[in-house]
């Protein structure tokens, strides 16, 4: 089974009338204000797949400001999981910055509709303390429902780029140390965090979290998918391809030639991210 964790979708309407979304919020701005910034929707998604030889893809929201946004495009990725045949798992948004209570009831309604995740979660570009009460009560309903959380790390070096802030490395390595048993996964090979493995403290809390490789083409070398798995353990690295913005079937073949043995590359391409997402 192949198993993409970072794939981003959007309600056709998106694309569309993408001068209205580039008004409304300034991270949509920062990512898509450049027209050659792809959009995908689910039916664009379901093509790239074809073509990849991708089983199953995780469907992620966005970050939006607005509310009302967050919980319309949530409805567009639960609406088409539906329809998906278990193809397309859906990953919806949070609205961090509206507080604990509201973020509770979106997330609490999401996972009714069928909901297996959260993210692409930027807690930063939100204006939300992930230390503070919304971060903890965000760790205790994913914690309950045996779901994970997807967090856009940000690393803290290296070049800068459109939407590189959302979520600092010391922030996330803080969180998935305070819920040690919360199933968290770091996009962007978690901002760097495996590359600290060696620490004793940094070990202890990354058992249960987990690293994707969403962007590594545009971020490292491509040593990055030996010396990632020799650090964090093959277990805790999950393909993502960061669909549109890469191809899948590119990314996908990027590991497939990495130095990787045998072994290792079914469980980056996908038998993690069937155990960790509880797949059939």
């Amino acid at each position: 089974m192949i198993v993409d964790v970072h794939a981003h979708v959007f309600p056709p309407r998106v694309a569309a009338e993408r001068h209205r979304f580039l008004a409304q919020d300034a991270t949509f701005a920062e990512l898509y204000a450049a027209p050659k910034a792809a959009l995908a929707t689910e039916a664009d998604l379901r093509r790239s797949m074809a073509d990849a030889g991708i089983d199953v893809s995780v469907g992620l929201g966005f970050a939006w400001q607005d509310e009302a946004t967050c919980r319309w495009h949530n409805d567009y990725l639960l609406e088409s999981a539906a329809a998906s045949g278990g193809r397309l798992l859906p990953f919806c948004n949070l609205p961090l910055g509206a507080g604990a209570e509201r973020v509770a009831a979106e997330a609490e309604r999401c996972l009714q509709a069928g909901a297996r995740g959260f993210g692409e979660l930027r807690p930063e570009s939100q204006g939300c303390d992930l230390a503070g009460e919304t971060g903890a009560r965000l760790a205790r309903i994913a914690r309950e429902a045996d779901v994970a959380l997807l967090f856009h790390v940000s690393e803290p070096v290296g070049h800068a780029y459109p939407g590189k802030e959302g979520l600092s490395l010391a922030a996330f390595a803080a969180f998935a140390s305070r819920w040690p048993d919360l199933k968290t996964i770091g996009a962007h090979w978690g901002g760097g965090l495996p590359f600290y493995a060696s620490m004793p403290e940094v070990a202890a809390a990354l058992e249960h979290t987990h690293f994707d490789t969403a962007a590594s083409s545009l971020l490292y070398r491509d040593d990055v998918y030996e010396r990632g798995v020799a650090l964090a353990g093959a277990v805790h690295v999950l393909y993502g391809s960061d669909f549109p913005l890469l191809a899948q079937s590119k990314s996908r073949a990027r590991i497939e030639a990495s130095g990787l043995g045998a072994a290792a590359k079914a469980l980056v391409l996908g038998e993690n991210a069937r155990r960790l997402l509880k797949l059939e």
